[in-house]
């Protein structure tokens, strides 16, 4: 669900499906179901190089890298713990994910620890956002309002704040990212689902019901961006406020040459 509020009124609903997966056991999945496989071709596919692009030691695999992120940012995790990420897989060899979350257990069956959304755009670019402690009595909800500081939709001011509430899947899913100008809500997202078992049958299944879904979602944002631009609502360039993109992941080459261009002299007249 995506609902615009402001300064045009503009929604959408689309199904999807999202793989929820303990990153010490995709290897074992990879064994055993014929439609799944690590770091190699097959209809869907999990590439640890797909997520925290230019972190922790190259060629590692994610959770190390995961672990070595959370360290820098002062949240060691226990050997024991366990990573759990909510994600699009890669279909047909193309992936996109607009959102991938980590929810991270201090161990097996314990009570989640901390959660990072991975946020992703159409310029190749990720952003982690950390949410360091659960807020909810049962220990199981995160939620965060913070600068956005990321170039996600032309249609969305860099100033906006993000204001994340993630729950850890349990039978469903309830997640929801909003954008705020102040104190005013400007941008309703959310993705609701139930928990289905992972096995060959189930992905031949969506293979059907959902085709090459993730060059649909890459398609349907173009789509719905032709349509907010058509109907003449406000839109910003990327190029316009390098400075408002701050801790950028993989930046793209016209981000990259600004920020790294010296600022001009500004000559008396």
């Amino acid at each position: 669900m995506h609902q615009r509020l402001a300064p045009r009124r503009y929604a959408l609903r689309h199904s999807l499906f999202m793989f929820y997966l303990d990153l010490d056991e995709i290897g074992l999945l990879a064994q055993v179901l014929r439609l799944f496989s690590r770091n190699r071709w097959n209809l869907y596919s999990f590439h640890d190089a797909d997520h925290l692009p230019e972190r922790g030691v190259a060629g590692a695999a994610l959770r190390t890298r995961l672990v070595q992120y959370l360290a820098a940012q002062g949240m060691p995790l226990p050997p024991e713990a366990r990573i759990r990420l909510l994600t699009l897989p890669r279909i047909a060899g193309y992936v996109f994910n607009p959102i991938s979350v980590y929810f991270c257990f201090g161990h097996a069956e314990g009570a989640p620890l901390c959660a990072v959304a991975e946020v992703g755009n159409t310029f190749g670019e990720h952003k982690l956002y950390l949410l360091p402690s659960p807020t909810a009595a049962d220990g199981s909800l995160f939620t965060l309002r913070v600068p956005k500081h990321y170039y996600v939709s032309p249609f969305s001011s860099l100033t906006l704040q993000f204001d994340f509430h993630l729950r850890a899947p349990g039978e469903t899913l309830h997640l929801r990212i909003d954008d705020f100008d102040g104190e005013h809500r400007v941008l309703r997202s959310g993705l609701r689902g139930r928990r289905r078992a992972l096995g060959d049958a189930r992905l031949a299944w969506y293979g059907l019901k959902y085709p090459l879904l993730t060059l649909k979602v890459i398609g349907l944002i173009h789509w719905h961006a032709l349509k907010l631009w058509l109907r003449g609502v406000p839109w910003y360039r990327k190029t316009d406020s390098p400075h408002l993109q701050r801790e950028v992941l993989r930046p793209h080459g016209t981000l990259a040459a600004l920020q790294a261009a010296p600022e001009q002299p500004v000559v008396p007249q």
